[in-house]
């Protein structure tokens, strides 16, 4: 973030925000969080940090459905310039996803992100290159408490945020069917997902991790599971199983994993040696 707009978010917040205290808590949580979810995201692999900041992720358009709403009060007070913001966390995405910029990557040539006064959480729709993010400003009425948890807030909806855009920017596997009507393939896109949400420090560490369960119930399930690979066996693990989606047809777990590991590795063995160093079973 240049600092010309640093300091234009910092001149909004202090018109925003009554309490001095709060608002610099809100502003040092946003600043340090971007840096410290790029470093999260880059120092694992060799990607050239640089080279993403100038990458163009698309038109951002943001407009907000919900006007005169208190979670849109609240949405704005948390994030003033959502432009910039939803750039900024789309290159944290596509430093996870991808080695360089340079790679067969996903067209994205807008995305429209609005903020809506309906039921739900975000979810992503779209396609051909035109993205459309929804996020619920009555999900972040639900969850916000005035001066307790305004940083809880802007944590989860940046969190949310890097899980809708990986849905924008990941490679989808080939070969076995649609998200709609194969299992498969709906494990790959939401595991991925939740896998670049905790690569980029956007849960909150092991306490949100689920215990057991399967690397097919997708999700933080399957999204810790990536996450424990790349820092176990490949630290480029990550964005190779997101290019398996156009090297591995048919595409599976075990063929991926085969693809990035080895052919001595198999997904099930891989799976009961992670919960067995995540203290989920023993021996």
């Amino acid at each position: 973030m240049r600092s010309e707009k640093k300091m234009i978010i910092f001149v909004q917040l202090l018109d925003l925000m009554q309490n001095p205290n709060t608002m610099k808590k809100l502003f040092l949580y946003l600043l340090l969080g971007t840096v410290a979810g790029f470093v999260s995201c880059t120092q694992k692999h060799r990607s050239n940090v640089s080279a993403w900041e100038k990458y163009d992720v698309g038109e951002i358009v943001f407009e907000d459905e919900a006007v005169g709403t208190k979670g849109s009060e609240i949405y704005h007070s948390l994030i003033p310039d959502p432009e910039t913001y939803i750039a900024d966390q789309a290159r944290l995405v596509l430093a996870t996803l991808y080695k360089s910029p340079k790679d067969s990557i996903q067209t994205v040539r807008r995305i429209r992100y609005t903020l809506e006064d309906k039921d739900g959480i975000s979810a992503k729709g779209g396609g051909g290159g035109s993205v459309h993010i929804f996020y619920s400003s009555r999900y972040v009425e639900s969850q916000y408490e005035p001066e307790q948890n305004a940083e809880k807030m802007l944590f989860e909806t940046r969190g949310v945020l890097l899980h809708e855009l990986t849905h924008a920017y990941q490679l989808e596997p080939q070969g076995i069917g649609t998200y709609g009507n194969n299992r498969v393939n709906w494990a790959f896109i939401e595991g991925m997902a939740d896998a670049v949400r905790v690569a980029c420090g956007g849960f909150e560490g092991p306490n949100a991790r689920p215990r057991g369960g399967n690397y097919m119930d997708g999700y933080r399930t399957t999204g810790y599971f990536l996450v424990w690979l790349r820092d176990n066996k490949d630290p480029d693990f990550l964005w190779k199983f997101n290019k398996s989606a156009l090297d591995v047809v048919p595409w599976s777990f075990n063929g991926a994993v085969k693809h990035i590991l080895g052919n001595e590795y198999d997904i099930d063995a891989l799976w009961h040696e992670y919960q067995l160093a995540v203290g989920d079973i023993s021996e």
